[in-house]
C-alpha cells in the first residue's frame, strides 16, 4: 500500500521558522539536495526528463525560458510503503512508474528511494513548470483525490500491492465535526433543520424554494446557475445544497418531494416532547407564593435564552441571526447563572460585583504571599496554599465571566432590539392586512349599478 503526501516548494516556508531557520531550507534546490543526500544508508536515484545530477539547473532554465520564475517552484511527493511490503528495487521501480504516469513527458523530476527508515519511501521532486508548453502544475483537492491517489492505487494494483480504499460520502469541516462531537449546534445544522421543515410543507421543488423564501432565505437558482445555493436570513455567504450532505442535494430533495406526492415516503423524524406531569392536591391546599419577576440584565438574558431554545416544536419565527447563536448557549447560561447568583440587574450592581471580585483576588494573593514566606521559613502550610489557590481559581473564573458579560451584553441587547423590531413590523403588517380585508368586505360590489 502506497501512502502519498504532496508538499508545495516555495522560495521560503516561513510557517516552519520554529524548526527551520535557513530561508533556503525548503527551496527547490534544497529539496533536490535532500532527495539526493549521500548520507542516506542507500539510495536508488532516477531522473525523468532530466539528468539527476543537473536537475536543479535544468528546472531553473525551464522557468526562465517560459518566464515563470515566481510562485510555487516545484512539488515534493513522499511516496511511502508499509514496512516489509516491498524490496528496495520494487519500491523504486513502482515509484518511478508512478512519477511517469503522473507527470508524463511534461515535467522534469527526480525520484530517490530512501532506505534509512523501517518503511521504504520515495522522494519525488518535480518542476512546477512544464518544459513542453510552460503550463504550471495545479495541485488541489481534486487533483490529489482524482489524479494523484488514483494513479498511485493503479500502480500499486499492477505491482500486486495493497491500495487505499476509496471512501464514500463527503468530508466535513473541522469546526462542524468538532461541534457535532461536543454536542453543539452549527450553522449548517440550523440550515438543514430549515430545509427539512420546508420539505415537509412542499410538494414540488418550486414550492420548496418558496417555503425557504418565507423563512427569509435568499436563493440562487435558475437555468444560468450551476449550483443551487441558499443564504440564511442575516447571513454573509451562500451555502450550496450539494454541500449540506447527501440527503440535501437538489436531486435528493426532488426525490423526497416525489415520494411525498406518491404517498410512500416516511416523514422526517420530529422530536416529541412529552407534556409535563401534573399533580393534584387532594387534601388541604398548597400556598402559592407570588413570583418575583426578574428585571434588567437578568430579564434580558432570560428572554434571549428563551429564543435560543430551538427544540420547541412550536415557536414564533425567530431570526436566523439569533438561532445561529445557539452554539454559544452554554456560555450565555453560565453568564446568567452568575447574574442570578448575585442578583445583578443594572450597571451599578455589575460594577460593584467586578470591583468586589478584584478586591477578593488581591486579598487572596496577599495571603498566598504570606503563606509562601512561612513555607520558606520551614512551616508546614502546603494545605493552606492549596486552599487559597483553589479559591483563587474560582474567583478568577467569575471575574473572567464578568468580562465576557461586559462584551456580550451589548450584542445581546442589539439582537433583542432587532427581534422586537421584526415582531412589531410583522404585527403592523398583519393589522394592515386585516384592515384592508375589512374595508374590502364593506365596500359595495363594483359591478352593481346604483339606481339614479
Amino acid at each position: 500500500m502506497a501512502y502519498d503526501k504532496i508538499i508545495p516548494i516555495r522560495q521560503r516556508m516561513d510557517n516552519c521558522l520554529g524548526y527551520v531557520l535557513n530561508e533556503e531550507k525548503n527551496s527547490l534546490d534544497h529539496a533536490l539536495t535532500y532527495a539526493e543526500n549521500p548520507d542516506k544508508a542507500h539510495q536508488l536515484v532516477t531522473g525523468i526528463n532530466c539528468q539527476a545530477a543537473t536537475a536543479y539547473s535544468e528546472m531553473q532554465a525551464t522557468k526562465r525560458r517560459w518566464d515563470k520564475t515566481g510562485g510555487i517552484l516545484g512539488y515534493h511527493i513522499i511516496h511511502s510503503y508499509a514496512p516489509g511490503e516491498v524490496t528496495p528495487e520494487e519500491a523504486h521501480a513502482a515509484g518511478v512508474e508512478f512519477a511517469r504516469r503522473l507527470l508524463g513527458n511534461s515535467y522534469e523530476a527526480v525520484i530517490s528511494t530512501h532506505l534509512d527508515r523501517e518503511h521504504l519511501h520515495c522522494h519525488i521532486v518535480f518542476n512546477s513548470v512544464s518544459f513542453v508548453d510552460g503550463r504550471k502544475y495545479r495541485s488541489d483537492f481534486q487533483s490529489y483525490f482524482g489524479t494523484l491517489r488514483e494513479t498511485s492505487n493503479a500502480v500499486s494494483r499492477d505491482h500486486g500491492l495493497s491500495v487505499i480504499e476509496e471512501t464514500t460520502g463527503q468530508g466535513k469541516h473541522y469546526a462542524e465535526w468538532e461541534a457535532e462531537r461536543t454536542g453543539k449546534e452549527t450553522v449548517r445544522g440550523l440550515i438543514r433543520r430549515d430545509i427539512d421543515a420546508a420539505i415537509r410543507e412542499s410538494f414540488t421543488f418550486e414550492s420548496f424554494l418558496t417555503a425557504l423564501r418565507r423563512q427569509g432565505y435568499s436563493i440562487k437558482y435558475g437555468p444560468n446557475v450551476k449550483h443551487t445555493a441558499i443564504c440564511p436570513p442575516g447571513g454573509q455567504r451562500f451555502f450550496r445544497l450539494s454541500g449540506m450532505g447527501e440527503r440535501y442535494t437538489e436531486a435528493a430533495i426532488r426525490e423526497q418531494l416525489a415520494a411525498i406526492r406518491r404517498g410512500d415516503r416516511e416523514d422526517l423524524p420530529v422530536q416529541i416532547i412529552e407534556p409535563p406531569k401534573r399533580y393534584t392536591i387532594r387534601r388541604g391546599y398548597l400556598t402559592q407564593m407570588p413570583r418575583k419577576k426578574v428585571r434588567g440584565f437578568r430579564a434580558l438574558y432570560v428572554s434571549y435564552l428563551y429564543l435560543l431554545n430551538i427544540r420547541r416544536p412550536k415557536r414564533k419565527q425567530i431570526p436566523f441571526s439569533i438561532r445561529a447563536e445557539v452554539s454559544k448557549l452554554r456560555r450565555y447560561q453560565r453568564q446568567f447563572r452568575l447574574l442570578q447568583e448575585y442578583r445583578i440587574d443594572n450597571s451599578a450592581q455589575f460594577s460593584m460585583l467586578t470591583d468586589a471580585l478584584q478586591a477578593q483576588i488581591d486579598g487572596l494573593t496577599e495571603q498566598r504571599k504570606e503563606r509562601y514566606q512561612e513555607k520558606r521559613e520551614g512551616r508546614e502550610v502546603t494545605a493552606e496554599i492549596q486552599s487559597i489557590n483553589q479559591e483563587l481559581r474560582r474567583v478568577r473564573s467569575k471575574l473572567k465571566l464578568c468580562k465576557q458579560i461586559k462584551v456580550d451584553m451589548s450584542h445581546i441587547q442589539t439582537q433583542m432590539e432587532e427581534y422586537q423590531t421584526n415582531i412589531r413590523r410583522k404585527q403592523e403588517e398583519r393589522h394592515q392586512r386585516k384592515s384592508h380585508a375589512a374595508t374590502d368586505k364593506g365596500r359595495p360590489d363594483r359591478h352593481f349599478d346604483p339606481v339614479r
